[in-house]
């Protein structure tokens, strides 16, 4: 499915969370509290603040992404019976710092080395992306941060794609999208960028309209792809 690179491109753009930052790690960290059913909690977790993203979108109630974030731990704490202030509090700190992946850090400085511009965009709030770029290490590497707030609508809105495009002064297809949910991928894919799904999960491909111009499975391969390895 993948060509063997991706040129003549401006800027790289990076969704943030589950591409450069493991959204999991928040509940990783509570183990000692959640016990066996912290991964059950983050599963959980996740889904909901993804279906309550594209929920309010359709139904024109934004909220911002810390809120959404708060909403949807509220649910996954109630379907595993935890009724704890003090722990959502912990979780929803954690969620400021999560981890970065192992493979971030490095291919983000490779391509910003390589002379390519460098972006996130992420449905997250500002203060929620300045939070988990200065307490992950790859702040130096990143020139933008964009986020769903400008346009109050959630990704895969294609006003939210066109705020990297007015970023970086460039058109779509010089912008070389990242995400490792798929359907962000095609989103990206739709909107015209040239999109790159990281599959970390191996998972299988969204039946919607779009398709990424490349799969890999870890960023790691990603600066052989557009070629500044």
């Amino acid at each position: 499915m993948s060509p063997l690179q991706i040129r003549d491109i401006d800027a790289c753009v990076f969704d943030a969370y589950g591409t450069l930052f493991d959204y999991a790690s928040a509940a990783a960290r509570c183990k000692d509290a959640l016990g066996n059913d912290w991964q059950t909690l983050s599963d959980i977790w996740r889904r909901k603040q993804l279906e309550y993203t594209w929920l309010r979108s359709l139904m024109g109630r934004h909220a911002d992404f810390w809120h959404v974030t708060g909403e949807s731990l509220d649910y996954a704490m109630a379907a595993i019976k935890r009724n704890d202030p003090a722990l959502r509090a912990l979780l929803m700190q954690q969620y400021l710092s999560l981890d970065a992946y192992p493979d971030a850090v490095e291919a983000l400085r490779r391509v910003k080395a390589g002379g390519i511009k460098v972006g996130i965009l992420s449905n997250g709030s500002p203060t929620m992306l300045a939070a988990a770029v200065n307490t992950s290490g790859i702040s130096a590497h990143v020139d933008a941060l964009l986020s769903v707030e400008a346009v109050g609508i959630f990704k895969p809105h294609p006003s939210v794609y066109q705020t990297a495009v007015d970023r970086f002064s460039t058109t779509a297809n010089r912008i070389c999208f990242m995400s490792s949910n798929g359907w962000d991928a095609v989103g990206a894919a739709a909107f015209g960028f040239r999109a790159v799904w990281v599959n970390r999960f191996k998972m299988p491909p969204e039946n919607l309209p779009g398709a990424p111009e490349a799969q890999i499975g870890s960023l790691a391969d990603l600066p052989a792809l557009l070629g500044v390895a």
